[in-house]
């Protein structure tokens, strides 16, 4: 799963830029998020989010323009219908 950490800078050291569409067309990544961080290991499209950024397995930024992301994401309500939809280069590096 990805324990994900909201970072308060774009320019931080490792941090993913992400950007939430509102159409699950547009999203390279479906998410569902858990409250539970042992739902789901090794999911990049399960988030449990994290206080605790050495916890983290990805420190993220939300941005307010979709063209300065790095991935464009959809928050999906079950956790099956979670998923990559189209390639990107942070595949596995979420998680």
């Amino acid at each position: 799963m990805a324990r994900v950490y909201v970072a308060d800078n774009k320019y931080e050291s490792g941090v993913i830029k992400v950007y939430c569409v509102d159409s699950k067309y547009d999203a390279d990544l479906l998410f569902y998020v858990t409250d539970n961080k042992y739902d789901a290991d090794n999911k990049d499209e399960i988030w449990y989010f994290t206080d605790n950024k050495y916890e983290a397995t990805a420190l993220f930024y939300w941005v307010d323009n979709k063209y300065d992301a790095d991935i464009l994401v959809y928050k999906v309500d079950s956790k099956y219908d979670a998923q990559w939809r189209a390639s990107n280069s942070f595949i596995t590096r979420l998680s």
